[in-house]
């Protein structure tokens, strides 16, 4: 599935579309280049699970956690991560397999330990403010 992002405007329905597509999928990568816009639709994504405090990218920190209506999600930023054996000291796979939603930035660096099944969000920026969504259950 590709989805248009013309505007930030754009990206309340795109989150609706990709939660609609993704069914009961709890794992969900993003890629894309730096400045791409992955926090920024994951917050969108989390706003459209009911999460109401403010969602920050887990930079330094690697993984974030918020409780919403009835949700727990975690918010992966894998980018600084020198080995996968700092992957294993966070404990992914409590995450991972919790059956809670994960977002994942940066998955590239933990392809690995990735679960079996997961939707797949490119990113692409075409101009300063358009984006090509491009989702895909693997």
């Amino acid at each position: 599935m590709n989805i248009n992002v013309n505007s930030l405007s754009d990206l309340d329905q795109a989150a609706i579309s990709l939660l609609d597509f993704a069914g009961a999928e709890k794992i969900f990568v993003f890629e894309g280049d730096m400045g791409a816009g992955k926090t920024t639709f994951i917050k969108v994504l989390a706003k459209a699970l009911g999460i109401k405090e403010l969602v920050s990218s887990p930079t330094f920190s690697i993984v974030n956690e918020y409780e919403g209506e009835g949700n727990t999600f975690y918010h992966f930023d894998f980018y600084r991560i020198k080995n996968l054996q700092e992957a294993y000291d966070i404990g992914y796979e409590e995450y991972f397999y919790s059956g809670n939603i994960c977002f994942i930035e940066w998955p590239e660096k933990v392809e690995e330990l990735l679960p079996e099944h997961y939707i797949k969000i490119e990113i692409k920026m075409l101009s300063e403010n358009e984006r090509l969504l491009s989702i895909n259950k693997i």
